[in-house]
């Protein structure tokens, strides 16, 4: 399906159920909000599902990698042969998305976006390579526009495919990419009109010095490509990464899907971006899992008006933070069907507020 018409498929989400799932929440045997967040989410998840009594069962762990040309210019402190060699390492069972991943009860699977490095046809990954990663963006667009569309709709398949394969109830986002803080940080740079120098973080932990030369390189990106803010795929092309389309896509159809979709850190949140810039309706769909201590990443969920739900100093990627928040939601889903009301209980009128 062409990624237009995926767009237009996504439906809003149940506002009636949204109502009736505040309204219980407000009836519980306890002090009302005394939840908190947890609330908030169980509300939207019920929305989403179209019924209160919501089951996350089926977790699905949905992680892109892509290469980034921008390298060459040292604004990583990994080498780009890291990327190929974290996509093994997640195949096999033992990267940290692997890890949290089991305790979530959660499946981990793979996309080769763009990643530079030929893998074994018959390796267990989502083969969706468009390129042996992108070009570099301080000399010109990272891709071509027709490029930048088929890596959403890379996303959009990988989700279609999950489905038609067997029950899927929520998705979180995961990245791998040495280079793409450079890009994801271009994107929101675009996005917002805001200074670059006051958005590019350190990523891998490059030291100041090398700060200084990333935020020359995004600079440089961004004069030289003068990508379109108001055109999103114009953004992803000249700025972006395949990983970062292929997040866009998953996003966008998740929400097509009609399934929650929990955003990870600065990349995957990038990629969330440019699908609600293309899809502002997915956004009834999106959860940010936490807030990293990239400094753009909490520019990225003001401009999407997301409020993540935990800051606990993460700044992997990988989707280790949406793997965490699964379990969250999951709880708030409890919350929500199987606390009792006051009249379940056979207790009257109260107000705890």
């Amino acid at each position: 399906m062409k990624l237009e018409e995926v767009v237009k498929s996504i439906k809003p989400t149940d506002k009636s159920v949204f109502v009736k799932a505040n309204e219980r929440l407000r009836n519980q045997a306890k002090p009302a909000g005394s939840l908190g967040v947890l609330e908030t989410v169980s509300a939207r998840l019920a929305s989403i599902a179209g019924k209160l009594d919501v089951h996350l069962k089926h977790k699905k762990v949905l992680v892109c990698a892509g290469d980034h040309g921008v390298v060459a210019q040292g604004v990583s402190l990994f080498p780009q042969e890291v990327t190929h060699q974290m996509v093994l390492n997640f195949v096999n069972g033992g990267a940290s998305i692997n890890v949290l991943a089991r305790h979530a009860n959660a499946d981990v699977h793979v996309i080769d976006m763009g990643v530079n490095f030929d893998f074994a046809d018959d390796l267990n990954i989502f083969h969706k390579k468009i390129a042996k990663g992108t070009a570099d963006i301080s000399e010109g667009a990272a891709m071509s526009r027709s490029e930048a569309i088929k890596s959403i709709e890379n996303g959009i398949s990988v989700v279609e495919e999950l489905c038609a394969k067997g029950s899927v109830d929520i998705i979180a986002t995961g990245d791998m990419g040495i280079g793409n803080t450079t890009a994801s940080t271009a994107i929101i740079g675009v996005l917002s009109g805001m200074d670059l120098a006051k958005l590019a973080g350190r990523g891998t932990g490059i030291d100041d010095e090398a700060l200084k030369n990333k935020i020359k390189v995004l600079q440089r990106a961004i004069q030289i490509n003068r990508p379109d803010k108001s055109d999103a795929i114009d953004v992803l092309a000249k700025v972006g990464g395949f990983e970062i389309g292929g997040l866009a896509g998953i996003v966008i159809g998740a929400a097509a899907a009609g399934l929650p979709v929990v955003c990870d850190g600065l990349i995957s949140t990038a990629g969330a971006l440019i699908a609600c810039e293309i899809a502002p309706i997915a956004k009834e769909y999106l959860f940010a899992s936490h807030k990293s201590v990239e400094i753009a990443h909490q520019f990225m969920h003001s401009h999407l008006g997301l409020e993540p739900l935990f800051d606990f100093g993460l700044r992997l990627g990988e989707g280790t933070g949406a793997t965490l928040a699964l379990e969250i939601l999951d709880a708030s889903t409890r919350v929500l069907a199987d606390i009792k009301t006051f009249a379940e209980i056979g207790i009257g009128d109260c107000n705890l507020d």
